[in-house]
């Protein structure tokens, strides 16, 4: 029966980090993306957040998205830079058309800092693509 279930690959959707200025509050600050790229809507997306080390786990943080439009992005979250000592996980999961897709993004500790900044296109700002 295992053979029998099919799990689309996940293509032309993904996170990053951005490093931007709030206007509101006068800082810099780190923000998480999810960038659609693909030419159709994604419905019901359920974003679930965690940072992980060998003997540290935060809290489980779930957003839900209803509709992500063709081409474009969403900002998820605030980011604190405590955070980036630890591994960051990023599982989505979305409806495209009648399919259920599921991916998980990972950035890797450490890994999350300006000297890795790198222009988004999408977002035209500076941040770093999860992997």
């Amino acid at each position: 029966m295992k053979k029998d279930i099919q799990i689309p690959e996940v293509t032309n959707v993904e996170m990053a980090v951005v490093y931007e200025y709030n206007d509101l509050y006068k800082t810099d600050d780190w923000n998480v993306y999810l960038i659609n790229n693909k030419n159709v809507a994604l419905e019901m997306m359920v974003i679930v957040s965690q940072g992980f080390s060998e003997t540290k786990t935060t809290s489980l943080i779930r957003k839900k998205i209803d509709v992500l439009p063709a081409n474009s992005f969403a900002k998820i979250e605030f980011i604190q830079p405590e955070l980036f000592k630890l591994n960051n996980r990023f599982q989505v999961t979305f409806f495209e058309g009648n399919a259920l897709f599921e991916k998980t993004f990972i950035f890797d500790q450490n890994t999350i800092k300006e000297g890795a900044l790198r222009m988004i296109n999408e977002i035209k700002k500076r941040g770093i693509l999860a992997k």
